[in-house]
């Protein structure tokens, strides 16, 4: 059984979604489903992107099963790895994706995050700070959506674009098979032919660097976002020769 491998509830400060409604969502497109709640720590804006791992492990580890599993989805950013380390000791969470949500301390949802600097100054960041803090955050098992930025970017062309930046993608991708962290196909997006075009050759290329395995993830915040785009994510998966995985007590499982 394929899992949505990221997904967030009300213990997520910018969802509202029920456990209920992801759960009955995902039993409808016959998928299992982690809960993989923010944690964010120092975030500079107003929503607080925290959770008390104790309240929520007590709260859903009754619904915890072979139909959900139970995570957390890591801001990185080099000043606080050791404490979201430490955070991700706290239970024991089944798995624990790293993402980059901030550049230089500053959310790359918004557009003020971007200042003056060209999309081929801003993405170079991007992407090194994703493969620094990939080595830093030793504990991930899986790297969220590589293209988050490719969501929110104010440029003409906002797109990954590997074919420009190859030698900062490559150096991600690296990091994430040296260190045994799995890279996520994030589904968000995959409703875009464009997105598609754009993502196929980061995979190709994971692939060809020696990277097996992805996760898929809706990344959803509504219980009608579950398992989006999960067909058009299994034919570029089986395109580019990754196997779809998920994670159980931080260990690997082959679901495909």
């Amino acid at each position: 059984m394929i899992f949505d491998s990221h997904s967030h509830t009300a213990f997520s400060g910018d969802s509202e979604m029920k456990a209920e409604d992801a759960l009955a969502a995902a039993d409808q497109a016959g998928i299992g489903l982690v809960f993989t709640e923010h944690l964010d720590l120092d975030y500079p804006g107003e929503i607080d992107f925290t959770f008390d791992p104790a309240v929520y492990w007590r709260q859903y580890e009754p619904l915890r099963g072979s139909r959900l599993l139970l995570g957390v989805e890591v801001g990185m950013q080099s000043a606080t790895a050791e404490r979201s380390r430490a955070f991700v000791d706290t239970v024991p969470f089944d798995l624990v994706i790293g993402s980059i949500h901030m550049v230089d301390g500053k959310d790359i949802y918004y557009k003020e995050a971007y200042g003056p600097l060209s999309k081929e100054e801003f993405f170079h960041k991007y992407y090194q700070q994703m493969a620094e803090n990939i080595r830093q955050h030793d504990f991930i098992d899986v790297l969220g959506h590589i293209d988050y930025i490719a969501r929110y970017a104010p440029y003409e062309n906002p797109e990954v674009s590997y074919g420009s930046f190859q030698a900062d993608i490559d150096a991600v991708l690296k990091a994430a098979i040296e260190t045994d962290t799995v890279l996520e196909l994030n589904t968000r997006r995959l409703g875009s032919r464009l997105a598609i075009k754009e993502l196929l050759p980061v995979y190709s290329r994971y692939r060809e660097l020696g990277g097996q395995y992805v996760t898929f993830g809706s990344d959803a915040h509504t219980a009608e976002a579950v398992g989006a785009n999960f067909r058009i994510a299994g034919e570029a998966a089986e395109a580019v020769g990754l196997s779809i995985v998920t994670f159980r007590e931080r260990q690997l499982v082959k679901v495909v």
